[in-house]
């Protein structure tokens, strides 16, 4: 122990768990229910007191990381145990186990500062498009109050783009499987006349859902607006799967429940690296707005 590699993992993961323990963020990196945030407090400044001082209470750092690491199996094994619809095969708990094994034991370095703090940069920019990977490809749907589609480009003929056809192309399958009785459409206005919302509307009628199971939300001009419109208690939320990790959280920050589904798309949109790019940054900005 006390490898610059494992004292920034440490130092990362303390500080990030000092930060959420107010809210349930905790949660993009571990488990602890039924258990209440706050148990993580002491775990969190034995993380931090080894990332300082590497060379002292070793047994304290190792019996706390092993604590962890136990955790972070039975998240592991509490996955493979979900009824998830679509899922991929290796949850982020098996990410963690890897970096919280290498605060016990990881490589030697001949420029410890450099290590450090390009350790500490790569947990800080990998964290949301790893969320958005692990979490937002997984389809979570069960029976709710209402589907909730996040509106995207309208084109200025009024044609939805073809992300926003995926997206409430999804909406609708959710709707015909009879998970909710109402899809709500949220969105801002089109490149043209013809608002998000109403084209989302058009192709959802032409894809059989009844007009009266649909409702309109004109002014959800971004996530939080979304969120702050929804007013329902259980929701299933529709958005392409790098989007999905900020919408849960901006979701469970309003004490609504809301189960998440990546729009299923036919192909991988050309954008999608930059769209996860700009994503990171929409991601901090509103945890940092949280706390």
């Amino acid at each position: 122990m006390g490898n610059p590699v494992g004292r920034a993992i440490a130092a990362t993961l303390g500080l990030f768990t000092l930060a959420n323990l107010r809210g349930a963020e905790n949660l993009w990196w571990i488990d602890i229910r039924p258990l209440p945030s706050w148990a993580l407090l002491i775990p969190a400044f034995v993380l931090i007191f080894h990332a300082v001082l590497p060379d002292r209470g070793k047994r304290w750092v190792a019996a706390t990381v092993g604590l962890l690491l136990a955790v972070s199996i039975l998240n592991t094994a509490r996955y493979w145990t979900l009824e998830l619809h679509a899922a991929g095969p290796i949850p982020f708990s098996l990410v963690m186990i890897g970096l919280l094994a290498l605060i016990l034991k990881s490589p030697t370095t001949h420029h410890p500062r450099l290590a450090a703090l390009t350790t500490a940069a790569v947990l800080a920019l990998a964290l949301p498009p790893a969320q958005a990977w692990f979490f937002g490809r997984t389809d979570y749907r069960r029976p709710a109050d209402a589907i909730v589609v996040f509106g995207a480009r309208t084109y200025a003929d009024g044609r939805p783009s073809d992300s926003l056809a995926d997206r409430v192309r999804t909406g609708c399958a959710l709707y015909h499987a009879g998970l909710a009785p109402t899809l709500l459409m949220s969105g801002g206005p089109g490149d043209g006349s013809t608002h998000e919302t109403e084209a989302m509307r058009n192709l959802a009628v032409s894809l059989g859902v009844p007009a009266q199971a649909i409702e309109l939300d004109a002014h959800g001009l971004n996530t939080l607006a979304t969120v702050a419109h929804t007013n329902r208690r259980r929701v299933l939320a529709v958005s392409h799967f790098w989007h999905l990790p900020r919408v849960k959280m901006t979701y469970r920050r309003a004490g609504i429940d809301a189960y998440t589904v990546p729009a299923h798309e036919p192909y991988m949109i050309r954008q999608t690296p930059y769209l996860m790019l700009r994503e990171s940054a929409a991601f901090w900005w509103y945890w940092v707005r949280g706390i």
